[in-house]
């Protein structure tokens, strides 16, 4: 159990049998009455966020969440295979469950997962990663405006914006935070 006097930002808690993230907390004292704290918190597994006030001192459930290494092994139609690296047990999970996430992920990349109640919650990744161009437009030779991009799709499913040089085949460097194109490997 956790008290209102442990809540934090980040800190994971559990409501009504649902996992949240506090997002932002304040502590209120009004002149008459009992303190209180106002909340924002993140449901983490529909990503809404909702408002909630606390009573100070009330206790709230702590979720039945933990953090494993894990390696992605292969995309299985709209499921993501991974393998817990401890007991090599192997585990399936919507790609949907993690968002724009799943589309950074390359075969045997290593990673850390979050679990909630043995299940796959949430991943995190590396700032960047090397992926593969597997489609996009050839370069014209003579075109070499400063800053000019074009759309390449990588192996993993995923559209980047690609300087006009970058060609079917390379490998590139792309920010898991932004999507943004860093550079040729």
């Amino acid at each position: 159990m956790l008290s209102t006097t442990d809540f934090r930002r980040g800190l994971k808690i559990e409501m009504d049998g649902t996992p949240y993230e506090i997002v932002e907390f304040q502590h209120v004292k009004p002149g008459k009455g009992g303190a209180f704290i106002r909340t924002k918190l993140k449901n983490l597994l529909t990503g809404r966020v909702v408002d909630n006030t606390f009573r100070s001192g009330e206790k709230v459930d702590k979720p039945d969440m933990e953090t494993r290494g894990m390696q992605f092994l292969y995309r299985d139609g709209t499921n993501l295979v991974l393998m817990d690296m401890s007991t090599y047990e192997q585990v399936e999970s919507p790609t949907e469950n993690f968002g724009d996430k799943g589309g950074y992920l390359v075969d045997g990349q290593e990673l850390k997962v979050l679990l909630y109640n043995g299940n796959p919650l949430d991943l995190d990744l590396p700032a960047s990663v090397v992926i593969e161009v597997a489609d996009t437009e050839p370069g014209v030779k003579g075109d070499t405006v400063s800053g000019a991009t074009k759309p390449a799709t990588l192996v993993s499913g995923i559209t980047v914006n690609v300087p006009l040089f970058i060609n079917v085949g390379e490998k590139i460097k792309v920010d898991t935070r932004t999507g943004a194109y860093i550079g040729r490997e």
